[in-house]
C-alpha cells in the first residue's frame, strides 16, 4: 500500500517488525555456545539463513531502495549493518569480485589432490586386474611345493591368484553340527 492509504496500525505493524528483526541480529554471539566443528554455521548465520528462506532479505532491499519508505530507513540501516556484524571487508570485497578468496582457493587444491590420489588408486587397481578374461590360463608346476605324493602342485589357475594359494582351494569346507560347535 501507498503510505498514504496505509493505517497507522499498518505503520506501527512494520516498525515492529523492523524492530524485532534488529533486535534478534542484535543478541552478541556466546562463543561457549557456539563450540561446534569448523565450518559449522553460527547462531548468527543460521538466522540470516532464516531470514533469507523467508524473503525478508528481499523485502529488506525494497525498504532501503523505494523512495516512498525513506521513512524506514534507518531501521533498514541498524538491520543491514548487524547483518555483516562479524565480517572482514576484505573478505566481502573478494567475495563481491568474483575472487574465490584464499579459504576457497585452499579447498579446491585440497579436493584437486584427492580427486588425484583417487584416480592413481582407480588406475593403480585397474592394472591389478586383467583386462580381459582368458580361459586358457593353461597349468603351472610350483617346484618346491609338494603335493601329495611327494610330487610338485600342478597350478591350473591364471598366476594373478598364486599369491592366494592354499592347500585347501576348490575343497568343500567341512560342516561342523550345531550340538558340537563351541
Amino acid at each position: 500500500q501507498d503510505w498514504e492509504q496505509r493505517q497507522e496500525e499498518d505503520t506501527l505493524l512494520i516498525e515492529r517488525i523492523l524492530l524485532l528483526v534488529r533486535n534478534v541480529l542484535h543478541v552478541p554471539p556466546d562463543p561457549a555456545d557456539e563450540q561446534g566443528v569448523d565450518g559449522d554455521a553460527s547462531v548468527h548465520d543460521r538466522v540470516l539463513w532464516a531470514l533469507h528462506i523467508s524473503g525478508m532479505d528481499d523485502l529488506l532491499k525494497f525498504l532501503a531502495s523505494a523512495q516512498v519508505e525513506q521513512q524506514w530507513a534507518l531501521h533498514v540501516l541498524e538491520i543491514i549493518s548487524l547483518m555483516f556484524r562479524d565480517q572482514r571487508p576484505e573478505e566481502l570485497a573478494a567475495l563481491g569480485q568474483g575472487t574465490a578468496g584464499a579459504e576457497h582457493g585452499e579447498d579446491t587444491q585440497e579436493l584437486e589432490v584427492l580427486r588425484q590420489r583417487e584416480l592413481a588408486e582407480k588406475r593403480a587397481r585397474a592394472l591389478q586386474r586383467p583386462s580381459r578374461h582368458s580361459r586358457f590360463g593353461g597349468s603351472y608346476v610350483l617346484q618346491g611345493l609338494k603335493s601329495i605324493g611327494d610330487r610338485d602342485v600342478v597350478f591350473h589357475k591364471g598366476l594373478h591368484n598364486l599369491k592366494s594359494y592354499t592347500h585347501d582351494l576348490g575343497k568343500e569346507p567341512r560342516r561342523v553340527p550345531r550340538h558340537r560347535q563351541a
